[in-house]
């Protein structure tokens, strides 16, 4: 089941860049439609209408190809120039990576899982539900995430519109604020194990760090740091599993499981403490 499954999703990519090729054989055309002879591209050679319709005097004229044309076609250097190959391209390649991109090169992860530690510790099993969380977390991402989205925009997707830069200069400038971003969430050591691994040197600067060696190294620490602060979110909660457990116990209620009479003292405490805020806050400060 999981390798059919498999198969089709390789399918799926294969067909896609299949397409993807084809639309960047297709060479670029600039496109006018005129409605009056004034209003017309380059010379009667080179256009397709050399008369208006229904200026025909005989049969003859009737022949002609393309004398009703009202279409004006003409390639380079025209008005109404489409350059759509890129767009498509680039459009399709982000629509196809923006789930790994968001996962993997943002603060989705580490909210995403101090989220879900939190609602653990809480021991609410699906309160508040997965749903919710997620888009709990796509909005904190874009919070934090918001200053190197503006300079994504301003560096990069602003100079390549207005032509000023190619586009292995646009992906260049791109990336840059993403791997300013990732380098000061990352710890050196993380960068300095997997330089080892894929056996290259490093002078300890930024640019010198190969995508390929920066990314599993963000990861890593996104891991550990939410990790830490699940750990951290998790001690008040398990003082309270422990006072409610050695008070039944004096009592003689062994049989009864401590989560269940905890858990109401566990909502409490975290609605008196506006535990939400805390967390929240405190997580986004981390990324600061």
């Amino acid at each position: 089941m999981k390798s059919s499954f498999a198969a089709k999703i390789v399918m799926k990519i294969v067909c896609l860049l299949m397409t993807v090729g084809i639309l960047c054989i297709i060479p670029t055309l600039s496109v006018k439609a005129t409605a009056a002879d004034s209003d017309l591209i380059g010379s009667q050679e080179e256009r397709t209408n050399i008369d208006e319709p229904g200026s025909a005097d005989s049969r003859e004229d009737l022949s002609e190809l393309n004398i009703a044309n009202n279409l004006t076609v003409t390639v380079n250097n025209g008005n109404g120039e489409v350059n759509a190959n890129l767009r498509i391209l680039l459009t399709l390649t982000m629509i196809a990576l923006a789930p790994l991109l968001l996962i993997t090169l943002t603060s989705f992860t580490r909210t995403i899982i101090v989220l879900h530690f939190t609602r653990a510790a809480l021991n609410t099993q699906t309160a508040p539900p997965n749903q919710v969380l997620l888009g709990i977390a796509l909005f904190l991402t874009y919070f934090i995430m918001q200053p190197t989205l503006t300079r994504i925009y301003e560096e990069a997707v602003v100079p390549f519109e207005a032509g000023e830069i190619t586009q292995e200069e646009f992906f260049t400038a791109g990336a840059q604020p993403l791997r300013d971003f990732m380098y000061t969430q990352t710890q050196t050591q993380d960068v300095r194990v997997f330089l080892e691994i894929s056996g290259q040197e490093w002078d300890g600067e930024l640019d010198s760090i190969p995508f390929s060696v920066l990314v599993p190294s963000f990861i890593i620490g996104e891991l550990r740091e939410a990790f830490i602060l699940g750990f951290i979110i998790y001690i008040p909660f398990i003082v309270i599993d422990m006072v409610v457990a050695s008070t039944l116990m004096s009592m003689g209620m062994m049989m009864l499981p401590p989560t269940t009479i905890s858990m109401p003292f566990k909502i409490l405490l975290f609605v008196l403490a506006d535990g939400w805020n805390l967390i929240i806050v405190n997580l986004v400060e981390t990324f600061y």
